[in-house]
């Protein structure tokens, strides 16, 4: 659900631009005793959800009696991106700016230190995924503070009747809300005759294999599943290995199963896709399942949001995290740290959750049970699995666990989905594995 991935020597080009890339709704409060404060936070596309952080900033501006300035800024066209990468160049804009995925890592060495209030606040709300822990340090240093706002999971969101019709399978027996997955045989194999079975009976699952970030999310989560790297932890080349031979095979089997141009989708059309009642089954957020309550209520009633079919390696989810960062050029770093502690108390983030429906994702393994998941609907407890409360998969992001720098790379420029579409097509294994392998020794010299 968010915007297309910039390449490295994109992401280098833009910072020549300005901070005029910025779409501005800025929100003022006139308290001089303690400074000045400006922050940019993602727009969120839910109503409302931007009117919850700016109150709860507001309660801190209060209280601290801090000026503050909020500017909300839209991820469509890269915008928030292209802002990050203006402010580095600069070293002037925000003090706080919201930062996804793997821009923390990019801007490593321009980013305040948060080691000193996230121990605290991981004390409080529990331990963080391993993805967040990947994304957010960099040689011992937190580089920011896990945000809530805009962090999801893109895992399976199927349709209740359809999935029963055509693969007899019962998507809230497997998941049913309010007790742990009973999802032992929901495996990869599973998933593949489901989907040959709707596909026959004409409403295949929408998945994409274009190169934005939805596309990108489910070929990591199922590569992961196979144990398959394309880089390893280390730094190493592992294209040419079993593992990866096993995903691809998987992939040329399910792409049969799709519709006939999922190589172009981006990242609305598998919301599209859900929402015209053409599909059994996407992955995604519920950002989908919530534009279907509006425009098709009777879609929305069907569908249910639910774990990652298992594979020989595990259970993985495609996890997109956001971050607060604090710059080290800042100009009052103590406030900022001491908004990011107030934004992340467990009732600041429960509330940052029911603003946005559900829709967003706490980092911490203590948040996972708010009633917001168990009570939204249609149907009812429709997103209870969705935040991951029994730890049933491990969350996860392609190209990981190669070195940020690599994996950037990789996932920009939609590598595993390349690779699938390749061999699916007709070119040999082993020339997709050398093709793959020369594309990330590049990525490694860049």
């Amino acid at each position: 659900m968010s915007g297309r991935k910039l390449s490295r020597r994109q992401f280098v080009a833009a910072t020549a631009l300005s901070s005029a890339a910025l779409i501005s709704a800025p929100y003022l409060r006139t308290a001089h005793a303690a400074g000045k404060l400006t922050m940019g936070f993602w727009d969120h596309w839910v109503p409302g959800a931007n009117k919850a952080s700016t109150e709860l900033v507001n309660e801190w501006a209060e209280k601290e009696k801090v000026e503050v300035q909020i500017d909300y800024i839209t991820s469509q066209g890269n915008k928030l991106l292209l802002t990050a990468t203006a402010e580095a160049q600069a070293k002037s804009g925000h003090d706080i700016l919201a930062q996804q995925a793997w821009l923390p890592h990019a801007n490593a060495d321009l980013l305040e230190p948060m080691n000193d209030i996230l121990g605290p606040i991981i004390k409080e709300n529990g331990e963080v995924n391993g993805t967040v822990k990947y994304l957010g340090q960099a040689d011992g240093k937190w580089l920011g503070v896990p945000a809530c706002i805009g962090s999801q999971i893109k895992g399976p969101c199927s349709r209740i009747d359809l999935m029963k019709k055509y693969a007899n399978i019962d998507v809230q027996e497997l998941y049913p809300a309010g007790s742990p997955p009973k999802a032992e045989n929901w495996t990869l194999d599973t998933f593949l005759k489901a989907a040959e079975a709707c596909h026959k009976g004409g409403f295949p699952f929408g998945i994409g294999l274009g190169e934005t970030t939805d596309s990108v999310d489910t070929a990591g989560a199922i590569f992961q599943s196979f144990g398959a790297e394309l880089v390893d932890a280390k730094g190493n080349l592992t294209v040419k290995t079993d593992a990866v031979r096993q995903a691809l095979e998987y992939y040329k089997k399910l792409i049969a199963f799709l519709p006939p141009d999922v190589a172009a989708w981006d990242d609305a059309s598998n919301n599209k896709w859900l929402i015209s009642g053409k599909g059994a089954l996407i992955m995604n957020p519920p950002s989908a399942w919530a534009v279907a309550k509006r425009d098709a209520p009777q879609v929305a009633e069907q569908c249910w949001t639910h774990g990652f079919p298992s594979g020989p390696k595990g259970r993985f989810a495609p996890y997109l995290p956001f971050f607060w960062n604090v710059w080290a050029f800042s100009k009052n770093k103590e406030a900022a740290k001491s908004l990011l502690v107030h934004l992340s108390k467990p009732s600041s983030i429960e509330k940052l959750v029911a603003a946005s429906g559900g829709y967003d994702l706490p980092a911490y393994e203590k948040l996972t049970t708010f009633k917001t998941w168990a009570e939204e609907g249609p149907p009812k407890g429709t997103l209870y699995h969705y935040p991951n409360p029994y730890n049933h998969q491990k969350l996860s992001i392609a190209a990981s666990p190669a070195p940020p720098k690599i994996a950037q790379q990789i996932y920009a420029q939609a590598t595993l989905t390349k690779m699938c579409l390749r061999h699916h097509q007709g070119e040999p294994m082993e020339k997709t594995l050398a093709w793959a392998e020369g594309e990330c020794e590049g990525f490694m010299r860049s």
